[in-house]
């Protein structure tokens, strides 16, 4: 079972050696390895058993690190970097050869950020090459946010996870390419699109469903627990299953009549609601309870980033 350990030394030492470890960030939690080299690259695919068309997202300590990957930093781009970076924003930048196709996908774009983390941070900074580092989770699962969490998904395939408390922002990065110049996102995330429309204009939002992803996190269906889940009007939804153990997962409603039920913000808090978002839906997913119940929250801000999560894990019910 992998180590939970605060040791960065240790944490580089393995991912110079080309090993994959779990690493912390403000986002989610991540599984790690060193980005240019295949074979660490071929053992995230492996351990989270990824298909190997959906590209990763490689992580660096700054802008001037990761100018040497890049044919072409865009303007945009690099008003948004300076203006967010660190903090839970991917971009996708022209990419030169030094970067291998498999950690791409075989696209002429690469997916980069700079962690608002300091243990991550800490340990890039030791680092001469980025970290290509996916949520640390079996493909499609719900995303992990604190090290526990990927030491029960993940432990008997890795040797080390780096401890670095429960994640702040607890969704995954938003990922923004250009396309003629046109701000693209390609999936909504920790970054609120106001923010983002602040400081470079308005910007156009993709559907977020492909079998062939031009960015990481583009598939219909993903963020799923295993457990069936039914997103709709809860009372509704109480009603017609009556019958069953039902766990709901709602915005800030009590429902008595369920079986279990977590709210995610008491505040109308949309921060609070998105820290808490795949740590509450791992616990119902682990509970005995026989279905999930849930519903969309105000789709504003980073509602609609959370709203995108629980569409697409009940993808397969909705």
């Amino acid at each position: 079972m992998a180590e939970i350990g605060t040791n960065i030394a240790t944490a580089k030492s393995l991912l110079c050696k080309g090993e994959v470890i779990g690493l912390p960030t403000e986002t989610v939690y991540g599984l790690a390895g060193n980005g240019l080299n295949t074979d660490a690259v071929s053992k995230i695919f492996e351990v989270k058993n990824r298909p190997h068309f959906d590209p990763l997202i490689l992580h660096s300590y700054s802008i001037d690190a990761i100018k040497p990957y890049l044919t072409e930093f865009p303007e945009k781009a690099l008003i948004l970097a300076k203006e967010f970076w660190p903090g839970p924003l991917t971009l996708l930048l022209p990419r030169n050869n030094k970067i291998p196709d498999l950690t791409c996908s075989g696209l002429g774009r690469a997916a980069f950020r700079i962690p608002k983390h300091p243990v991550a941070l800490s340990l890039l900074k030791q680092l001469d090459f980025p970290l290509a580092a996916p949520s640390a989770n079996p493909f499609g699962y719900i995303s992990p946010t604190s090290a526990l969490h990927v030491q029960k998904q993940l432990g008997d395939k890795i040797p080390y996870i780096l401890e670095g408390e429960v994640s702040e922002v607890g969704i995954e990065s938003t990922i923004i390419g250009f396309e003629n110049n046109v701000a693209t996102v390609y999936r909504l995330g920790g970054l609120d699109l106001a923010a983002i429309e602040e400081c470079i204009g308005k910007v156009k939002v993709m559907a977020h469903s492909s079998s062939q992803p031009d960015a990481p996190g583009m598939l219909k269906s993903h963020y799923a627990p295993t457990k069936k889940i039914f997103l709709g009007n809860i009372s509704d939804l109480l009603s017609e299953y009556k019958q069953r153990k039902t766990a709901v997962l709602s915005y800030r409603t009590t429902y008595k009549s369920a079986y279990l039920n977590y709210v995610l913000t008491e505040n109308d808090d949309m921060h609070e609601a998105a820290k808490n978002l795949f740590s509450y839906l791992r616990e119902l997913d682990e509970s005995d309870a026989d279905i999930i119940l849930t519903e969309e929250v105000p789709d504003i801000g980073l509602g609609r980033a959370i709203n995108d999560r629980l569409k697409r894990a009940c993808v397969n019910e909705y």
